[in-house]
């Protein structure tokens, strides 16, 4: 019945009864059981609609201290305001090895076609990482980015749902982005935010010194090693 599939469609939350009473509403009288084989023949109960989709299972990884470059590179997003309320996202890439800025990519919106033309970008670069940690985002989930990663023989690890102590080196590195540039300006455009991004990620890796790298910058470890 068409009208019932216009509902469905409208209403993909709602249950038989309240598509019955609703189509009365409507002027169809139609007798209820007759309705309801209707109802099943189609396919309609919430519980064939409703699948919830499970990831699949997380294994925790202890988080080592790569002894090379391209072992592994975190990846993960954070999102601010401009001035005038529009949302923006960035996405953040680490090299683990010597917490270097790899890459901000930053827009309204960075779906996972995004994600892969930076990675893309990176891995011409820099050469590809045996392994990419990310957390279980949308994008990040992706069969857009398991392909890539396949077809780059990359290793797609995902973190444990909720545990993003598991991806510590990029969760120390948001700390400061936010800190010390997202909190510290206020934006109006994202050509400003690209800008600001840009000049911040040039003084991370070539003028700020890393504890964790007997404070030399990360530009200097890579050189010295």
């Amino acid at each position: 019945m068409g009208r019932l599939q216009a509902l469905v469609t409208r209403h993909s939350g709602w249950g038989f009864w309240k598509y019955y009473y609703r189509l009365r509403k409507q002027g169809i009288l139609v007798n209820h059981k007759r309705l309801w084989r209707i109802y099943q023949a189609m396919s309609l109960q919430l519980g064939k609609r409703r699948k919830k989709k499970r990831l699949p299972e997380r294994v925790k990884r202890p988080l080592e201290v790569p002894p090379q470059p391209n072992v592994c590179w975190s990846l993960d997003f954070m999102s601010d305001a401009l001035t005038d309320g529009r949302r923006f996202r960035t996405l953040n890439v680490v090299e683990d090895w010597n917490r270097e800025v790899l890459g901000i990519e930053v827009d309204f919106s960075l779906p996972a076609v995004r994600v892969v033309a930076l990675l893309t970008t990176l891995v011409g670069r820099h050469g590809p990482p045996a392994r990419i940690r990310v957390d279980n985002g949308a994008e990040l989930i992706s069969q857009v980015l398991q392909t890539w990663c396949q077809d780059q023989h990359i290793e797609l690890h995902w973190i444990q749902p909720a545990s993003p102590t598991q991806n510590a080196y990029i969760e120390r590195f948001n700390g400061s982005f936010r800190r010390e540039l997202l909190n510290a300006h206020l934006f109006t455009s994202l050509r400003q935010v690209r800008e600001q991004c840009q000049s911040w990620q040039y003084d991370y890796n070539h003028l700020r010194p890393h504890e964790a790298l007997n404070f030399l910058t990360p530009i200097e470890f890579r050189q010295a090693a």
